[in-house]
């Protein structure tokens, strides 16, 4: 029986903020309009319903390059993410998978089907008052509905939900899919290269490991996205283990603000020039 089909009665009902680089300078807000970017490069690994800093780096390219090829990290952001518990806490979503070590992103499978139940009881008894919960309910059923056999394929699916939530039209490109070589700056650089793409885009994690003579041989800018969640969003709550606040999944701005959670995105999304490319 899919979840879909099952009684309400029986249904069991992304990291932390990090602050801007202090190296960088701010360069225009991501919140300004602009025509989508085809010359930015954005790769990132796939994330189980992703918080608003993902988003953050998609807010006006065409397309994002999906790291399936790279390793499979074990408590990482790729098979869980908050969202929202009761009385201001946060509540930890995990999909359960089978994995082999050193095994790469798209070789992924699920474990078993228990856990589909579990979210949707999860989302439904989070979410279920929530003013855009109807809006989205359809959607959301028809992805936990389904019997998935790999982790990306569910990952995917739930990141076009949030993209379309959000009004991004971004396309997703496999990097599996292309015939790139090398590792960390020297697989950026030729994605670059098969792209088109004269920029690169990164999170603050990611200039901790790139190559910046690398870059500037290549003739490529780097631009560090960051995201700050507008004070009044509410998009954060308590981890019951560690007292700290943590960022929710996207998704609980979606479901409150519906088409206003696209403005609370942009509201809280910049974009930095890297001094290592850029002095």
């Amino acid at each position: 029986m899919a979840v879909s089909d099952l009684p309400v009665s029986d249904l069991p009902v992304s990291g932390p903020p990090v602050p801007s680089p202090a190296a960088a300078a701010p360069t225009a807000s991501a919140a300004l309009a602009a025509p989508a970017r085809s010359d930015v490069l954005v790769a990132h690994q796939p994330a189980f319903l992703p918080w608003m800093g993902y988003l953050s780096r998609l807010t006006d390219v065409t397309r994002l390059v999906v790291l399936d090829q790279v390793q499979f990290t074990k408590g990482g952001w790729q098979n869980r993410n908050y969202i929202r518990g009761p009385h201001g806490s946060a509540h930890l979503l995990t999909v359960p998978v089978r994995h082999d070590f050193g095994q790469s992103l798209r070789q992924v499978h699920l474990a078993q089907d228990a856990w589909r139940a579990r979210h949707w009881r999860a989302l439904t008894e989070r979410y279920g008052r929530a003013p855009y919960w109807p809006d989205w309910r359809d959607r959301l059923q028809e992805v936990y509905a389904r019997r998935w056999e790999y982790l990306i394929d569910i990952d995917e699916a739930l990141l076009r939900l949030l993209l379309d939530g959000f009004g991004l039209p971004v396309t997703l490109v496999r990097a599996s899919t292309l015939p790139v070589a090398g590792r960390k700056t020297a697989l950026l650089t030729d994605l670059c290269r098969q792209t088109g793409a004269r920029v690169l885009r990164v999170g603050t994690g990611g200039t901790s490991y790139l190559d910046a003579a690398l870059l500037k041989g290549a003739g490529i800018r780097v631009e560090v996205a960051t995201y700050q969640p507008p004070p009044t969003s509410g998009g954060s709550a308590i981890n019951p283990r560690t007292g700290r606040a943590v960022p929710l999944s996207a998704l609980d701005a979606l479901l409150h603000h519906g088409p206003g959670a696209r403005d609370l995105l942009l509201s809280g999304a910049r974009l930095h020039t890297w001094p290592e490319v850029h002095p």
